[in-house]
């Protein structure tokens, strides 16, 4: 009966869903753990089936530093982003374009849900300008100038998931590596989407770092960037929380933080009247 409970409770959500756009952010400390990997997975798998449009935006720092040590490349940071040179950005590419991105393809695959792996230099999705940071030359380090959904639409209409990589380039062909919250953000906003959700390592954004039980359930954006200037929210949670500030502001109709530690976090924030996150709305 618990379990006939638990679909039953989710059909309304199934239902105001199904046939709309949700954009998961997956990458960081959560894309370590194998088995972790997996139920995220089954969970995107899982939406497909039930008729929502998932897409899946990735990053993939940890195997991008574990390649840059083996290949005997040093890292530089500048305001906590890495300074990418030539060679740094051609192993970036490597890594996030080649392994990161097709091992999510055929995880998604295995589950029986047909995916599609891009960059943004795929049907010119994302058009990238050089970054700077505070007067600081990042080099191949690069921000969002233009967002072209057409090649996403296509794939959704002919049943696929896509799984994007944010490597990108400028109109003349230059290589840029992109921050992955920010092309969510950008892909998104410009998909119109219903729902954006940033997996994290954190039940969302708490009132005090130092107790899970003082999660904030629902905010506005205008509240969740009063809770940065106050310093409520500090450290990595600052850009995740503006991005998704900022996203409610430019057209999705709701983001969400949640804890991709937390089993079946996707489906338990997404199909439940409680949800396990935070959500953040305009």
């Amino acid at each position: 009966m618990d379990r006939a409970h638990t679909l039953i409770e989710a059909l309304p959500y199934i239902q105001k869903f199904s046939g709309k756009t949700v954009v998961i952010k997956y990458g960081g400390s959560a894309m370590r753990d194998v088995e972790l990997r997996g139920r995220i997975i089954q969970d995107i798998a899982l939406l497909k089936y039930v008729g929502l449009r998932p897409l899946l935006v990735h990053g993939g720092g940890p195997a991008i530093n574990a390649m840059l040590q083996q290949l005997g490349v040093d890292s530089r940071f500048e305001n906590g982003l890495r300074v990418t040179d030539a060679a740094t950005m051609e192993i970036t590419e490597m890594v996030l374009a080649g392994k990161v991105n097709k091992e999510l393809v055929r995880l998604l695959q295995m589950y029986g849900v047909s995916a599609v792996g891009l960059t943004g230099k795929d049907g010119r999705l994302l058009t990238a300008g050089k970054m700077k940071s505070d007067g600081a030359d990042l080099g191949f380090v690069g921000r969002i100038e233009e967002v072209d959904t057409r090649v996403i639409e296509v794939l959704f209409e002919g049943g696929f998931v896509p799984v994007i990589a944010p490597v990108s380039s400028d109109r003349e062909g230059t290589t840029y590596n992109i921050n992955a919250d920010d092309a969510a953000v950008a892909i998104a906003s410009a998909l119109g989407a219903e729902k954006l959700l940033f997996l994290t390592d954190v039940p969302g954004i708490l009132r005090s770092v130092e107790d899970p039980s003082s999660r904030i359930s629902n905010i506005h954006s205008s509240e969740a960037y009063e809770l940065i200037e106050n310093g409520t929210v500090s450290g990595g949670m600052v850009p995740k929380v503006r991005c998704a500030a900022q996203a409610a502001e430019s057209g999705v109709a709701a983001t969400h933080i949640i804890d991709a530690n937390m089993p079946h976090a996707l489906l338990l924030e997404l199909l439940t009247s409680e949800g396990v996150g935070t959500l953040i709305q305009e």
